[in-house]
C-alpha cells in the first residue's frame, strides 16, 4: 500500500513537526531503485524486459534495462536529485523495452517524501497501476536525506512559534495584559509612561486667598509701648519669713501666751 501523509488530518491546533519540513531547497537527495514484485506481463511469449524512470520535478532519470527480468526486475542503481522547495512527492514508472515496436508501458505511481524529509531514511515499496486505475505490481525505492536533522530542527522551531502565538491569540481576550506583550517591540522600544489619570474635582467651591491682608512678616515689629519693667533691684531679696513683729494691740503678747479665745476688739 502506498505510503502517503497527505491525506491525514490532525485535530490538534498546534502544527505538526512532520508536515511543516521546510528550507530544502537545493539540497540533495539520493535514490536507489532497488527492484520491481509482481510486475504486470506484457509479452505473451518471451519475457519482457523492464527498466524504470524515476521523475522529481523537471529531471528525469533511468535506470538500465534488466533483461529477461519478467515480473520482478533487479535494478540496484542510485540517483541523486536536487530538492525544490513545496515539492514533496516524485512519480515513478515501469516499462518493457522493446526492440522492434514502441516501449510498452506497464504501471506508474506516486512517492512521498514527507517520511525521508523529516527521518532521513526511507526503504518502502510504492504501488503501481496501470492506465486504467489496475494494479500493475510495486516497485522499492530506498530514499536518503542527509540533512534531515538540519531541516527537522528548523521546522520544530517553526512549529514552536506557531504553536506560541497560537496560545498567546487565543488568551488575549482572558489577559488582555498578554496581547499587550506580543505588540511590544523585543527591543529598540522606549518606554512611554501611561497617562495620569484626573483627580476628582472636590465637590465644594475653593476660595482664593484673600490679597487684601498678607500674611504678617515674622518676627512681629516691636509695638509702641513697651512691656513694663521688671521691679527695681531694691526690691530685692523678698522680706525674710516670718515677718517682724509691728506694733499691734495685742503685741507682744499677754502673760497667758496661747490663751484662747481672744479678748474682743
Amino acid at each position: 500500500m502506498m505510503y502517503s501523509l497527505s491525506n491525514q488530518r490532525s485535530s490538534s491546533p498546534y502544527p505538526s513537526t512532520t508536515m511543516s519540513v521546510s528550507g530544502i531547497q537545493g539540497h540533495l537527495l539520493e535514490v536507489t531503485v532497488v527492484c520491481c514484485n509482481k510486475l504486470k506481463d506484457t509479452e505473451w511469449i518471451s519475457r519482457q524486459d523492464p527498466y524504470a524512470i524515476v521523475e522529481y520535478g523537471s529531471n528525469k532519470s533511468r535506470t538500465r534495462t534488466c533483461t529477461d527480468g519478467g515480473k520482478n526486475p533487479t535494478f540496484q542503481e542510485k540517483f541523486v536529485f536536487t530538492l525544490i522547495e513545496g515539492l514533496r512527492e516524485m512519480n515513478v514508472a515501469v516499462w518493457n523495452s522493446n526492440t522492434l515496436t514502441y516501449d510498452d508501458f506497464i504501471g506508474s505511481g506516486k512517492v512521498q517524501l514527507l517520511k525521508v524529509l523529516s527521518e532521513g531514511y526511507d526503504d518502502s515499496t510504492w504501488p503501481l497501476q496501470t492506465k486504467t486505475g489496475r494494479c500493475a505490481g510495486e516497485v522499492r525505492l530506498i530514499l536518503h536525506y542527509a540533512n534531515a536533522k538540519l531541516s527537522h530542527s528548523v521546522a520544530y522551531c517553526r512549529s514552536q512559534q506557531q504553536a506560541l502565538l497560537h496560545l498567546l491569540h487565543c488568551t488575549q481576550h482572558l489577559y488582555p495584559c498578554l496581547h499587550v506583550l506580543r505588540a511590544t517591540p523585543a527591543s529598540g522600544a522606549s518606554y512611554v509612561q501611561p497617562a495620569t489619570a484626573y483627580t476628582t474635582p472636590s465637590p465644594y467651591p475653593s476660595y482664593p486667598p484673600n490679597s487684601a491682608y498678607p500674611p504678617s512678616a515674622y518676627p512681629p515689629p516691636p509695638t509702641a509701648y513697651p512691656p513694663p519693667t521688671y521691679p527695681s533691684p531694691s526690691t530685692y531679696p523678698p522680706p525674710p519669713y516670718p515677718p517682724p513683729p509691728h506694733a499691734s494691740p495685742y503685741y507682744p503678747p499677754g502673760p497667758f501666751p496661747g490663751l484662747y479665745p481672744p479678748p474682743p476688739y
